[in-house]
């Protein structure tokens, strides 16, 4: 056995092995010839400070350690950052930094890769994070931290600075300025101050662009600040100019929270536009993107929201206005009932009859002598701005027809049903459809209903059983609707609640941040309890009409003349049906205001149409009431509304090919319903439609020039026609955003051109408008004037990105509790009500005149 000193002699072969094994390495593709750490790493350790800047390298055989030590305090929270900056430039080869403190580890590479949309890379080389902080239970502690540095590269050159974060606790109603990006995201602390249980989180920009995210996390650690996975925890919503978020205490246990706020790559979830993507040649597709200084300026304030008292008194204000309502109804019932007490005493003292007992006793009504420079109507009958003798051929022959069959026939007519019959039979016991079959009953409707001048008597000759069950349909199949329309919307909108609440992703739903008031699970309840309004009038609306019902019936069973023989015929169908249908308004729209957004914006629209459609209905079957449209037919017409809605919401934004189809319908919907309004539904739309309407205009046009028989309703259908054609070359034309509030517009158009037509004709008949209905009228347009004024504020719209809609938000305005669109609620329920009210007492100067003194038009 040799001795410890003596030399070892290699084999033969181990030379040859190793310029083997050299040649092998030096044949590698470069791929696979990249530097490999050796057995031994050199690890550096370094004491560092603050704010100094330590410009230094590494490479794959050498780890950087940097020693850092401060002192926390239990009161008193401060915020550490650490800022890198790579200036090598190997992207396949990144340095990887790891700081390592107590209760976290936070480690990001450099360049940071972070990816957008359709997942595009992007490098950033500049990195800033804000450490979390533990917390501390002793009154002073040093606490220390390491910040490690290594990279597989050869050589990488960087720059590393820590420094404390000024302000890192957010003072309240004290504004703090900063900026970011995202690689350089921020967050500061907030703590609730004592007695303080709920705060604003108000977030601001003067630039719109890059887009930006805030979140409200949990004083946990990590905390999520980069944008792939600020949406991890906590309340988040995407930003432009604006944003706020309603934090409440009891949701944070620690009582504080980090406000974070986060620089997209890209603004598209903002509604900016998609970067350009540059590839080169020589570029990989996977080639990242530096997106260089994409630099955001904000400001941030929090802000104590309103208090539980504040609460309580904006809900009492609510009810206290809207009962008012229901006092000043009583007293103006008791005004009226002692008012009618006196009259029937006087009557009773009097022995001569009143004057509207001596027209019911057949004495002549007085009227004026002239009628707008005419004659007066006993001279020249009704329903011409002229004296019609200028009709066409077919028109004399209808009026002589119409002149043969005396107004006398209605009055006995009905005096026989009172003498024969009670006068609240069965319901089942006739119906319409066998009185309109009959070939005799036909043939008399053409003769009446062709007349060149119609009374009321006319168009009330069907038995008013038939009618009363005709019209109360309307009102059970929009109770139907109702429930069945609103069961599954409950349920919606409180699973989009639930969803919001669980995810914290406020960009679901479309509030005025700014006034948005949480209460239980409700993130902006301000905005439902403001709903109330349509409730409770259209409760009070129902409960008039009731009465109205009651007093009516009792004079039926009581064969009183003026409820048998006078007045507009009295149905009370439509006036249920509109009732209900405020109050539907009220509780679907307070259900669209639990999550406001694209997918349910028909919960707030709908029944408005259908209160516009009952309200025309309404208006035409006052001096119409044997020919209005029947519940089945009117309701399918607002369905098909409705469903234009919906497409044009989804579907017409931008889409030529909609808005043509849309528009056509509409002018062919408008000329098919004035042909209907003009014969009074004596008209047949077949295979000879178009025979019939070239024979009038030849005769009437060609053969000779002869006016309308009846001029009053074409000069309505005439400016109708206009109004709609107007309506559908705008919306041909702009093509504006918002279908839904557009259809809206058709419907109120329309509604007013026909109310304003109804009230000029009234007054044109000699009528008169009684005070109540007349103040009705003046309150009423004072009212809507004033809640269109706060409708077209528009503080949020489901037409642009949450982002884009924040924009608009603003302060509350009324008790620090209501903002702009719940005054518009307020106002809009009362000019309803009023509304309604209007339609309601309108004709109520009629009720002791005979209704073949009385004027259709």
């Amino acid at each position: 056995m040799p001795g410890a000193g003596a030399a070892r002699v290699l084999p033969t072969w181990v030379l040859p092995t190793w310029v083997l094994l050299a040649w092998v390495l030096l044949a590698l593709p470069p791929s696979l010839a990249q530097p490999q750490p050796s057995g031994r790493r050199w690890v550096t350790e370094k004491e560092a400070r603050f704010d100094t800047t330590y410009a230094d390298w590494v490479g794959a055989d050498l780890i950087n350690i940097y020693a850092f030590n401060h002192s926390v305090r239990r009161n008193r929270t401060e915020g550490v950052r650490v800022s890198v900056n790579v200036l090598s430039d190997h992207k396949d080869l990144p340095v990887l930094f790891v700081v390592r403190q107590k209760e976290a580890v936070v480690s990001f590479q450099v360049p940071l890769i972070l990816r957008g949309l359709y997942q595009r890379k992007y490098a950033y080389q500049e990195v800033s994070r804000t450490l979390c902080q533990p917390q501390t239970k002793a009154e002073v502690e040093t606490q220390h931290f390491y910040v490690d540095v290594s990279t597989l590269s050869l050589n990488a050159s960087y720059q590393l600075r820590v420094t404390r974060v000024e302000n890192f606790v957010l003072r309240t109603n004290e504004r703090f300025s900063f900026n970011a990006t995202a690689a350089q995201p921020q967050y500061f602390k907030y703590e609730f101050p004592e007695g303080l249980d709920s705060v604003i989180v108000k977030v601001t920009s003067a630039m719109a662009f890059p887009c930006s995210v805030i979140s409200i996390q949990d004083i946990l650690c990590p905390v999520y600040d980069l944008d792939n996975n600020v949406a991890f925890i906590g309340m988040y919503q995407t930003m432009t100019k604006k944003a706020a978020i309603t934090v409440q205490k009891k949701d944070f246990p620690s009582n504080s929270f980090y406000v974070v706020v986060v620089v997209k790559t890209e603004d598209e979830a903002c509604g900016g536009a998609l970067p350009y993507y540059p590839l080169s040649k020589n570029a990989s597709p996977d080639e990242p993107v530096d997106q260089h200084n994409r630099q955001k300026m904000l400001e941030v304030t929090v802000s104590p929201a309103i208090t539980s008292e504040a609460y309580v008194s904006s809900m009492l204000f609510c009810l206290g206005i809207f009962l008012s309502f229901y006092v000043l109804t009583l007293l103006i019932a008791c005004w009226e009932s002692c008012r009618q007490q006196k009259r029937k005493g006087l009557l009773a003292a009097m022995d001569s009859p009143s004057l509207d007992t001596a027209s019911l006793l057949g004495h002549a009504r007085s009227i004026p002598d002239s009628f707008l420079g005419h004659a007066p109507y006993d001279s020249y009958g009704y329903g011409s701005f002229g004296n019609g003798s200028s009709g066409s051929t077919e028109g004399v022959t209808d009026s002589m027809g119409s002149a043969e069959v005396p107004y006398g026939y209605v009055g006995e007519r009905s005096l026989e049903n009172v003498a024969g019959r009670p006068r609240l039979d069965s319901l089942s016991s006739v119906e319409e459809d066998d009185y309109d079959t009959l070939a005799d009953i036909d043939y008399d409707k053409n003769v009446i209903r062709t007349k060149q001048y119609l009374c009321v008597a006319d168009l009330a000759r069907k038995d008013k059983r038939v009618l009363r069950k005709k019209y109360q349909i309307y009102f059970w199949n929009i109770a139907t609707i109702a429930v069945f329309y609103a069961l599954p919307v409950i349920q919606l909108v409180i699973t989009y609640q639930t969803v919001v609440n669980v995810t914290g992703n406020q960009d679901i739903c479309y509030y005025n941040f700014l006034c948005a008031h949480p209460l239980g699970n409700l993130s902006a309840f301000n905005n439902i309890l403001s709903n109330l309004g349509y409730v409770l009038l259209g409760l009070l609306f129902l409960l008039i009409i009731l009465q109205r019902e009651i007093n009516y019936n009792r004079a039926l069973m009581r064969n009183d003349t003026h409820a048998l023989e006078c007045g507009i015929p009295k149905h009370f169908g439509l006036f249920y049906a509109m009732g209900t249908a405020l109050m539907m308004e009220g509780l679907l729209s307070a259900c669209y205001h639990v999550c406001p957004n694209y997918t349910n914006f028909q919960f707030d629209t709908s029944f408005m149409y259908m209160i516009a459609g009952l309200c025309m209905l309404k208006l035409y079957q006052k001096r119409h009431p044997d020919i209005n449209a029947s519940a089945y037919s009117a309701y399918a017409c607002l369905a098909l509304v409705i469903f234009f809605s919906v497409v044009g919401v989804v579907f017409g934004k931008g889409n030529t090919a909609f808005w043509i189809v849309f528009s056509v319908i509409h002018i062919v919907a408008t000329l098919l319903l004035s042909t209907q309004l003009y014969y009074m539904g004596r008209w047949k739309l077949d295979s000879g439609i178009l025979r019939r309407i070239l024979h009038v205009l030849y005769t009437d046009c060609v053969r000779q020039c002869s006016g309308p028989m009846y001029v009053d309703r074409m000069v309505l259908l005439v400016m109708g026609n206009i109004v709609n054609w107007s309506l559908a070359a705008y919306g041909l034309i702009v093509r504006p955003n918002d279908f839904a509030s557009y259809l809206l517009a058709i419907g109120i158009c329309n509604l007013l051109l026909y109310f304003a037509f109804y009230i000029i004709m009234k007054l044109r008949s000699g009528e008169r408008i009684k005070l109540i209905p007349l103040l009705c009228i003046v309150g009423t347009s004072v009212v809507w004037g004033f809640a269109l004024f706060f409708f077209f504020q528009g503080l949020s719209t489901w037409q642009k990105t949450p982002a884009e809609s924040r924009e608009h938000n603003r302060n509350c305005i009324l008790l620090d509790f209501f903002d702009d669109h719940d005054i518009w609620h307020f106002l809009s329920s009362i000019a309803m009500f009023g509304s309604f009210l209007v339609l309601l007492t309108l004709d109520d100067d009629l009720d002791c005149v005979q209704r073949d003194k009385i004027y259709v038009f």
